[in-house]
């Protein structure tokens, strides 16, 4: 087996890893685009660490598929996938908006509709706040970095959702009946 045939089964693998990627994205954009009617209050996500890094990698993978395909005649669908990724999808998962729907909370990884969150914590930032979502049924914690001017809208809106029953804290912990599921926010 020489070094291309190794080369080429390496970025065929990469590629369908970038597939994955690149077909959950565009999931979480067209879920976007269905939800964002229903939005409450939202904001956009902020640049991930290394923003314009990434971005630089897509311009060179993108030079990299255009020599590829012009001057070598040769496959490009790993380069072709991690170009979409970085260039195109990467700058575009940041368009959507982050924060609070009426079914349920945009996280920065995540959608968690209000009948799955079990619990809330708050965690200071310098210009941000950062809500914890713990799901009910995944028993897991998911994040929601919340800008420090929409820290009180936030902390409103999660009490009305407390209030109208949408989110509810029975059955963690040990209840003994004089508990305001309100005071949690």
């Amino acid at each position: 087996m020489d070094i291309q045939s190794v080369l080429n089964r390496v970025l065929l693998l990469l590629g369908a890893g970038f597939l994955v990627a690149n077909a959950r994205l565009i999931l979480e954009y067209f879920t976007f685009l269905r939800r964002r009617r229903s939005a409450l209050l939202i904001w956009p996500s902020p640049k991930p660490p290394y923003y314009g890094m990434a971005l630089a990698i897509g311009v060179v993978l993108g030079l990299i598929v255009f020599y590829k395909l012009v001057f070598l005649h040769r496959q490009v669908f790993g380069e072709a996938m991690m170009f979409l990724y970085y260039a195109y999808l990467l700058p575009l998962s940041r368009r959507i908006g982050r924060g609070f729907y009426e079914d349920g909370i945009w996280g920065d990884t995540v959608f968690v509709p209000y009948n799955e969150v079990s619990g809330i914590s708050w965690r200071e930032g310098e210009h941000r706040m950062t809500l914890i979502l713990i799901s009910r049924l995944r028993n897991l914690a998911r994040r929601l970095s919340v800008p420090v001017e929409h820290y009180a809208a936030a902390r409103r809106l999660l009490r009305d959702k407390i209030a109208a029953h949408d989110i509810h804290f029975t059955g963690t912990g040990l209840d003994l009946g004089v508990h305001d599921e309100r005071d949690e926010i």
